[in-house]
């Protein structure tokens, strides 16, 4: 068997890891997506409950429910505006901006997938953090809080100067 490099190398490689770790989660719940006749990838959900949730929102808003980048999540929507599950308006008072709802249709795989796969999903998912998802889910919060309070790039000057004083001692 091979050595696992990227589990090795430890926090080096953590942003690799986690998106392995993403990419793994995304597909196992595919495969209960599947199981529940939801024929939506499971990477569109987070999108369709921002909307369920929250509402009708511009690009920039959903954008910023997300944390993610605005052409990823405009391509979502032109996958989900074609698959009719989202709609969009165009401002009338600035025509750069569109607001996104979901469509009738997109309320209905969203109502079928919270009676159906979600609590199913969550629950499998918690059990895989040995039972109880708040220890991980807290410390996830917390990694994310600290890296937009201060970048990784800020964190190295700020050791190398540490590393520099230590040096001229």
């Amino acid at each position: 068997m091979v050595e696992d490099v990227v589990k090795d190398f430890g926090y080096l490689t953590l942003g690799t890891r986690l998106k392995r770790l993403g990419e793994r989660l995304q597909a196992q719940t595919q495969v209960l997506l599947e199981q529940a006749s939801l024929d939506v990838p499971a990477s569109h959900f987070p999108v369709l409950g921002a909307l369920d949730r929250l509402g009708a929102l511009s690009v920039g808003e959903l954008t910023e429910a997300l944390g993610v980048s605005q052409p990823g999540v405009t391509r979502m929507l032109d996958k989900l505006e074609m698959e009719g599950l989202v709609q969009s308006v165009q401002s009338e008072d600035d025509r750069r901006v569109r607001t996104i709802a979901l469509s009738k249709s997109g309320r209905q795989v969203v109502t079928r997938a919270k009676r159906t796969a979600w609590p199913l999903i969550e629950a499998a998912v918690a059990d895989a953090c040995t039972g109880d998802a708040r220890p991980i889910l807290a410390v996830l919060a917390a990694f994310e809080a600290s890296l937009a309070a201060v970048p990784l790039n800020a964190r190295a000057e700020r050791l190398r100067s540490r590393e520099a004083s230590h040096e001229s001692d």
